[in-house]
């Protein structure tokens, strides 16, 4: 199994377009951070004495703006009420570090889970569309550990990719923004109101959460690859329903099987602090048990579909 695993692994990493997919994901996030250094009001400066006169002065500005555009009261309002809870309690707020600019910038990694699909829609389908499967089966090796072998290369490049993805971002930010503290604290607001809670434990929490998207989103590339054996069938349908999850999800809100739609559980993060439920009444615990009824169906159809074929010869 793990002459197949690094095999499979081979065949990925030996391709030019794989490199060039770690390029651009690495433009993107060092594009993402040259132009957040380009954009000053981004990066409040509140580490002087002065740092309760730039609160109160930002709340007169948010205050302006509201009055101007009655479409910006909420999250205006959202702003002023943490910027007060700074000063009621006397927190200075902490510096942009790199940090920061890796918890603003942590849905980049949905650009890992497009790379991850590209990879997973192709790893079965390509094998049979350019003939080298049958060098995989004329090995003493039943076809379930070939598919298992190229279900865990899947996991493992996506897991390498986020990785990379998470490193990087850390690495630019301090380059642009410097390092800062080890562990700095940030305000968020919760159920009962704001509290203080660590930046660093933020930031891997979320990145825990966007994992389980990825797994799940290559999951379901890797089901399609398997069973249609048709990579450009599962990478278009994959992406579509991706880029479409929360439209499709606030579609059908007003349904009562909304909540059994996979995407309305894929984010995890919005049980986080500070976020709000795709669907109201849905919580963490639901969410996780239609993920792994989901994940049990996606497997269970490869595993199915292929095995049947092997039996069937073909």
């Amino acid at each position: 199994m793990l002459k197949l695993i690094q095999n499979e692994q081979g065949k990925i990493f030996i391709r030019k377009s794989t490199w060039f997919m770690y390029i651009i994901l690495a433009v993107l996030i060092f594009g993402s951070a040259l132009l957040t250094n380009s954009f000053d009001g981004l990066k409040k400066d509140y580490q002087g004495d002065d740092w309760r006169q730039v609160l109160e002065e930002e709340n007169k500005e948010l205050q302006k703006e509201m009055d101007e555009m009655e479409s910006l009261e909420d999250y205006n309002n959202s702003l002023i009420a943490k910027n007060n809870y700074y000063l009621e309690n006397d927190i200075q707020p902490a510096p942009y570090t790199a940090w920061t600019f890796v918890e603003e910038n942590i849905d980049l990694l949905s650009i890992v889970s497009l790379l991850t699909i590209i990879i997973a829609a192709g790893i079965v389908a390509n094998e049979f569309r350019w003939g080298t499967i049958k060098l995989l089966l004329i090995r003493p090796i039943r076809r379930s550990g070939i598919l298992l072998s190229k279900y865990i290369t899947v996991l493992l490049f996506a897991l390498y990719t986020a990785l990379f993805a998470l490193v990087l971002m850390w690495v630019f930010g301090a380059i642009f923004f410097g390092i800062g503290d080890l562990n700095p604290s940030i305000v968020v607001e919760g159920e009962d109101g704001f509290k203080t809670v660590s930046l660093v434990a933020n930031v891997f929490t979320s990145f825990g959460f966007k994992l389980v998207n990825l797994v799940m989103m290559a999951t379901f590339a890797f089901m399609i690859s398997a069973v249609f054996r048709n990579s450009s069938l599962a990478i278009g349908i994959a992406i579509f329903l991706m880029m479409g999850a929360s439209s499709i999800v606030a579609f059908f809100a007003d349904k009562e099987w909304a909540k059994y739609i996979l995407f309305a559980h894929t984010d995890l993060s919005q049980y986080m602090d500070g976020n709000f439920p795709m669907l109201e009444d849905n919580t963490m615990s639901f969410s996780i048990a239609v993920l792994v009824v989901y994940y049990a169906i996606f497997m269970l159809l490869s595993w199915i579909v292929f095995t049947k074929r092997d039996v069937a010869g073909q």
